[in-house]
């Protein structure tokens, strides 16, 4: 055995056992996610700075303030004041209501870059108006709402250039090893109809199906309480951050710091509207350490060489034929799926992107043909672990993993079966494939 091989060995079985119990749910993910931390620590299979890099992570911080901003907005009424002049939209039927809070998932990301902190704000007012529509927490409508954020959030965004971590991840990457650049318009264009619009429709179908629910009437109308002092001020500091996270590309502090000054303004004294007690009841720690062992997997598996080694290993097994373009793009997509398994989501274009130029030379495809081929992929994950706003989301809102894991796989199975075919079409009609 060589070397290389012996190192492999322990980032792999712990890799592999750790996915294993998150995809199963035999143990408590966050409890999964410490056995990951400790067995690579005692057996000295990472760094600790690689292994624990999670929690050094953009991710991480951003989600960590979002549930303090969340819990600041449900204290002082602002999340039912908001929920109130939405209920005269959103609500009417069940279809309406899922669809209104989809539609919404999906215009919020192309004012706002971050992932997390569209669900970190767009949370706690869709779960108060599930309370005013009847819809109890431990409820199916409620799960629906709640998973309805989380997937419109991430599914969604990934047909928007700057919305989506994987999507600057691959277009970084891209720009380094390459010199390939994607512009906003035609990356727009090139994956809305299908990952944003037509993948829209199959999530409300998914939720409507999977979470039946039968919410009762809510009436909009003109608010008729004054806001407090507490609401103003808080207000205020919502629309400084949205207005910060908006223009990230002008100022360049990143959307996590942002957001984590907001958290400290929520906290201190006489100006803030959580003490000591709410902050603790108020983060969700079973889901920070989760995220924190998702993103340090992810981590280890691209230090140990584990991806690329997993990679080479299946690309001469793929079925790659230059005069076969449309079963090559096939592949692609199949090969960046695999690779979701093991580095999630944020890690799919981190090892596909380096090999992005050894599979363009064995198939009838361009480089950016290629490039493009893993956004349908990670933006499809099959199990919930593999994209982190989907477990944040299904985490503030308490939804049941066997749930989380059903809309999953329902919704995995429609866009490999349906949706992957007219992205193939698509792709030919504009030229991309051959």
């Amino acid at each position: 055995m060589t070397e290389t091989a012996s190192s492999l060995i322990h980032p792999g079985w712990f890799a592999a056992i750790a996915i294993l119990l998150w995809a199963t749910s035999l143990l408590p993910e966050f409890l999964t996610a410490l056995l990951f931390f400790a067995a690579v620590a005692v057996f000295r299979a990472a760094p600790p700075d690689v292994l624990f890099s999670g929690f050094q992570s953009e991710a991480f911080w951003l989600v960590l303030g979002g549930f303090v901003i969340g819990s600041a907005i449900r204290k002082v009424g602002l999340a039912d004041r908001i929920a109130r002049a939405l209920a005269g939209h959103l609500t009417g039927s069940w279809l309406r209501m899922v669809a209104g809070v989809i539609v919404l998932t999906y215009a919020l990301a192309f004012v706002m870059p971050s992932n997390m902190g569209r669900i970190a704000l767009l949370m706690p007012i869709i779960l108060a108006l599930a309370e005013r529509a009847g819809l109890s927490e431990g409820s199916p409508g409620r799960y629906a709402l709640a998973l309805a954020v989380g997937f419109g959030t991430y599914q969604l965004s990934a047909s928007i250039l700057p919305a989506n971590v994987p999507n600057l991840i691959m277009t970084g990457a891209a720009e380094r090893a390459y010199g390939v650049r994607f512009d906003y318009m035609s990356y727009l264009v090139l994956h809305a109809p299908v990952i944003g619009i037509l993948k829209g429709i199959v999530l409300i179908g998914c939720l409507v199906w999977l979470f039946p629910a039968s919410p009762k009437p809510i009436e909009g109308g003109t608010e008729t309480t004054p806001m407090s002092a507490a609401e103003w001020r808080l207000s205020i500091i919502l629309l400084a951050t949205l207005a910060f996270w908006m223009t990230d590309s002008l100022h360049g502090i990143r959307p996590a710091w942002v957001g984590l000054v907001s958290a400290c303004l929520c906290l201190l004294p006489r100006v803030g509207f959580l003490n000591g007690e709410e902050f603790a009841a108020g983060v969700n720690v079973r889901t920070c350490i989760y995220l924190g062992g998702i993103l340090g997997l992810a981590a280890v598996v691209a230090w140990s060489g584990l991806g690329t080694a997993i990679g080479d290993l299946i690309i001469p097994h793929l079925p790659l034929d230059p005069a076969r373009p449309a079963a090559d793009f096939a592949s692609m997509i199949g090969l960046a799926s695999l690779l979701n398994f093991v580095v999630t989501a944020n890690g799919v274009p981190a090892v596909f992107t380096p090999l992005a130029s050894s599979l363009a030379a064995h198939t009838g495809l361009s480089l950016p043909t290629v490039l493009m081929s893993q956004v349908f992929a990670y933006a499809t994950p099959l199990l919930p672990y593999q994209a982190a706003p989907i477990v944040v989301a299904a985490g503030m809102a308490r939804v049941p993993a066997g749930a989380t894991v059903k809309m999953c796989l329902l919704v995995g199975l429609i866009s490999f079966v349906v949706l992957a075919p007219l992205y193939l079409v698509w792709f030919k009609l504009l030229g991309w494939i051959g």
